[in-house]
This record gives structure tokens, sequence and C-alpha cells, in this order.
């Protein structure tokens, strides 16, 4: 029995339309697990299983911004924070995330953070920042620039 070549032809070109079809949604799923598989990777970041339940349970940006408060609190003690935390006795962007460090070593979180996405964007970009290989001087200028007009900063001014 021979098989039609039209048929044959019809066949593979529908097999060539699919996967034409199929390739920009490949692109895009294998980018995006790419930007949050690798986000983070270059920075020094607490292990999520020292993070608390919360923590593990918040969105990834969220957890991410833990992690990096753990990992560098000198990062985040060099900015401010602008969601107007200062009157919760915040200092800094670190102490929405850390109330404190006790002598033990074991850290006390505090849970701002969980439900504060300024809070969050500031750690996040203070990460990509850092990434960059920006300074410091020049991480809090940025970060100034940004989110003064949310609210008062928590810290003083720049020197």
């Amino acid at each position: 029995m021979m098989s039609n070549p039209l048929s044959t032809n019809v066949r593979i070109f529908r097999w060539f339309i699919f996967l034409v079809a199929l390739l920009p949604i490949v692109s895009l799923l294998s980018g995006c697990s790419a930007s949050s598989s690798t986000a983070g990777q270059d920075l020094n970041m607490a292990a999520m299983s020292d993070m608390p339940v919360d923590v593990q349970k918040a969105a990834v940006s969220v957890q991410e911004a833990y992690q990096f408060a753990v990992a560098n609190p000198d990062a985040l003690k060099n900015v401010p924070c602008y969601c107007g935390c200062g009157a919760a006795g915040h200092t800094s962007n670190y102490s929405c995330y850390v109330k404190e460090v006790k002598s033990s070593g074991e850290v006390v979180f505090d849970q701002h953070a969980l439900g504060c996405s300024i809070c969050v964007d500031i750690a996040q970009d203070v990460m990509k920042m850092t990434r960059d290989g920006k300074t410091p001087k020049e991480i809090r200028a940025a970060i100034d620039q940004t989110y003064s007009q949310y609210g008062p900063s928590n810290m003083p001014p720049a020197q």
C-alpha cells in the first residue's frame, strides 16, 4: 500500500507549523525559569531552611530579600527605608527584616517586610546594584533618589 505524497507533505507541514508555534512558548518559559532560578546566585544568601515558615511561604522576591538581609547586614544597614516604618523603630532597611541577632547567633526576624512592597523593592534594588558592582555610597544615593517620594527616611541624610 503506497502512501499519498500529498498527505505526507501535509503532515510534515503541520508538524513544522506546530514546532514554529511552540518555539516562542518554550523561549518564554525558559526565560522565566532562568531569571528566577539564577536570581541571587552571585550574591551571598542565607539558606532558605534558616528562614521562618512565613518567609518560606512568601513570594520569591520576599524570600530573596530576607535571605539577602541575613547574609549581608551591612548592605541593608547602609540604606534607609521609605515606607514609614521609622515610627515602628526601624533604623534602616535591614531592620525591616531582622529585629536582632542574639549573642548566640540566633536571628530574630521582623515580619514587617512580609507585607511591605517598598521594603522588598528597596532590598531587591540593593541586590541588583550590588551585583552590578555599585559602591555603598552609590547604592545609598540611588535608593534615596528613587524612594524618597514615598515617605520619610528612617535614617539621617547620607554624608
